[in-house]
């Protein structure tokens, strides 16, 4: 039987700046047609990952295929089956939207005619019709993105790398680019995915590698990172902050667990396994005890506490987005 070959495929990639590594033996295998998201703190190595990935960046050890060609031997094959959105627009601000992918179709190759009747599907693929014929002057930043992976969209690729695609965009603007993706993976293209918005690998990828120091620490799908730090929690608050003590004492007899306090909050919080079950007889025997809560559910953990337990590290700056609680910083290397 034949087995498909992956279509990103790394094993042991290095890459030194001076004295620092940005990676340090950086594995990842992406099979063909998935969404592939790629998440670690600032300076982790995703970009220099992507970079080299890409072609763009030589790397010392190691060795890495991409669409079966391998990336130091067979750039050129490997660059004709790629497409890369970058962290900035590549597109140039003087001329218009057309004109920019016309340009981008004639690069590839493509004659006068087929270049122009490509730009116009991607304009229209991407919702730019209407603003065609103006200058990216123009543009807002959303569509700017859109004209960016609309360019890297001239000749389909097998493999398309997206190097923090949705940075600085509203949050229409990122479902636009959501959907767009979406589309593409359908069509059979694979996405290598780095993102600074935790809940945009949760939405998009099929898989997940967390890179920290050069090096994935963990991989798998959002779930399996979620349950690395622990399953479903029993979360209440109760109205009453002398009701908190018996009411530990109750959810601990059901959960058969330790429970956690924040007195201030009057919260409570143990972890579950039958989860409905737990909800269910700690209502009832709240209720028997005449304990009144404010608010009780049960809550999994998130992506970005998984991201925390794994990485060591907080995750910092902003523009968390659509229940995201947090995002960290692009990387600098």
């Amino acid at each position: 039987m034949t087995t498909t070959p992956p279509a990103v495929y790394a094993d042991g990639l290095r890459k030194r700046y001076g004295p620092k590594w940005a990676l340090d033996g950086f594995d990842l295998t992406v099979p063909a047609g998935a969404v592939h998201g790629l998440l670690g703190p600032n300076g982790a190595g995703k970009t220099t990952a992507v970079r080299i990935l890409s072609t763009l960046l030589r790397f010392d050890g190691g060795q890495a295929r991409v669409a079966g060609f391998d990336v130091a031997r067979q750039a050129e094959q490997v660059r004709q089956r790629i497409g890369l959105t970058g962290q900035y627009a590549a597109v140039d601000e003087v001329l218009s939207g057309r004109q920019n992918l016309t340009l981008f179709g004639r690069l590839h190759h493509l004659g006068p005619r087929a270049a122009r009747r490509r730009a116009d599907q991607l304009l229209e693929q991407f919702g730019l019709t209407d603003a065609a014929g103006k200058s990216l002057a123009a543009y807002s930043g959303g569509m700017r993105r859109r004209l960016d992976l609309a360019a890297s969209l001239v000749v389909t690729p097998q493999v398309l790398f997206l190097d923090e695609p949705t940075t600085g965009l509203d949050p229409r603007s990122r479902n636009q680019l959501w959907e767009a993706v979406r589309t593409l993976v359908r069509e059979g293209t694979t996405v290598l995915l780095t993102t600074q918005y935790l809940e945009e690998a949760d939405q998009l990828a099929d898989r997940i590698s967390v890179i920290n120091a050069g090096r994935v620490v963990a991989e798998g799908t959002s779930d399996d990172l979620k349950s690395k730090i622990g399953g479903d929690r029993l979360e209440l608050v109760v109205r009453d902050a002398a009701e908190l003590e018996p009411a530990a004492g109750i959810v601990g007899r059901v959960c058969r667990a330790v429970v956690e306090r924040e007195v201030e909050t009057r919260r409570l919080s143990a972890p579950v396994t039958d989860r409905v079950a737990a909800l269910a007889e700690v209502i009832r025997s709240l209720a028997d005890a005449g304990i009144t809560v404010e608010d009780i559910g049960l809550r999994r953990p998130t992506l970005d506490e998984a991201f925390l337990h794994l990485t060591g590290g907080p995750v910092t700056g902003v523009g968390a987005t659509n229940g995201a609680t947090g995002s960290y910083q692009r990387e600098r290397s």
